[in-house]
């Protein structure tokens, strides 16, 4: 009998990283998002960023590269400039970024290089309201590593819909954030069923195993 289980390696060969949301309208302090959070909110999130989140994201970003592993990014973006194309939730929430404002711009930090893919949605999975799954399936992915924000929101969304699509994930627990540790502490229990988990330097040791010395 064969056993399956979530704990297997990265194929580097059949691998993506995906970004998600870190991108100015709730990643940097002045984006439209990020004005919605309470003193201590902001102070949580944008010290985590700082500190911990985008110094892994950049890591992780220049050994996927060096690696021939495809980095590729969500963000929110609507197709049109009123946001009459959101979804329900969206518009509920209050979530709009105009289509080509500086909120949809990918966060300078971590800037996609030229031949690196964004994939504009307008729903809190990007398995919903983008083709990213069927591009991930032209380019042969199988292991897919996710990182980025909201963890109990939009990454996780990402995650569970990935899981079911048939993708190996990997979630880089300290490459998320979002606006409390308890939130995420708790969002990572809740999807440990549909992912393995690793720090960022657990996962760039194991991509080392494959790639060889830099």
């Amino acid at each position: 009998m064969i056993t399956l289980s979530r704990e297997v390696p990265i194929d580097p060969a059949h691998a993506a990283l995906l970004i998600v949301d870190v991108q100015n309208y709730c990643a940097h302090p002045d984006g439209a998002g990020s004005h919605t959070l309470d003193a201590h909110q902001r102070h949580y999130l944008f010290a985590s960023l700082r500190e911990t989140v985008l110094p892994n994201l950049r890591r992780l970003q220049s050994v996927c590269r060096r690696a021939h592993i495809e980095v590729v990014y969500a963000a929110v973006e609507n197709m049109t400039g009123d946001g009459r194309d959101r979804s329900l939730d969206y518009k509920i929430s209050g979530i709009d970024v105009p289509r080509g404002s500086w909120d949809a711009r990918v966060l300078d930090e971590i800037a996609p290089a030229e031949a690196e893919m964004i994939f504009r949605k307008t729903s809190s999975s990007v398995f919903i309201s983008t083709n990213i799954d069927y591009v991930l399936r032209n380019l042969g992915v199988r292991s897919l590593i996710v990182a980025g924000m909201m963890t109990d929101q939009c990454v996780e969304s990402a995650v569970r819909d990935a899981c079911d699509l048939g993708y190996l994930v990997t979630l880089v627990t300290d490459a998320c954030v979002t606006d409390s540790a308890e939130r995420h502490e708790q969002s990572l229990i809740g999807i440990r069923g549909y992912c393995r988990q690793r720090r960022t330097d657990q996962l760039l040791a194991e991509i080392a195993t494959f790639s060889g010395p830099s």
